[in-house]
């Protein structure tokens, strides 16, 4: 993701709970092998995503771990606000209560929507300088 600027990859979920790694093991195989990856503590174990550091039971994180973690979330800050601008849609943050077709369409639009945006105020910035 060029500086926080673009919605590179989008999954729309599937009916019901599925867990954040299962839809990412399922779309690994698209991805490339030697691209890394940032994820929060959903993701610690995959080989190929940078996770913080866990703190273990009953003991303290290292100052040296706390440090990594706070660069770490300074990078996934990114990702982030662009969930943010995603909830701002009402049909993105709430229960979807239309057909169960439109749900990927509708999703992608809001995406597609996101994506103006961010070209919008990417563009009035460039004009303003």
């Amino acid at each position: 993701m060029p500086n926080g600027k673009e919605i590179v990859d989008v999954v729309v979920g599937y009916p019901g709970a599925t867990i954040d790694i299962t839809l990412w093991r399922e779309r690994r195989k698209e991805l490339g092998k030697e691209q890394k990856y940032i994820g929060d503590l959903a993701y610690v174990g995959e080989a190929a995503i940078n996770t913080p550091h866990k703190k273990p039971i009953h003991q303290k994180i290292s100052v040296e771990k706390k440090e990594e973690n706070r660069l770490k979330a300074k990078e996934r800050i990114v990702v982030e606000h662009l969930i943010r601008l995603i909830k701002i849609y009402r049909v993105a943050s709430e229960r979807f209560r239309l057909n169960r077709q439109n749900y990927e369409s509708v999703i992608l639009t809001v995406c597609g929507l996101i994506r103006w945006r961010i070209g919008a105020i990417v563009i009035r910035a460039k004009n303003c300088e």
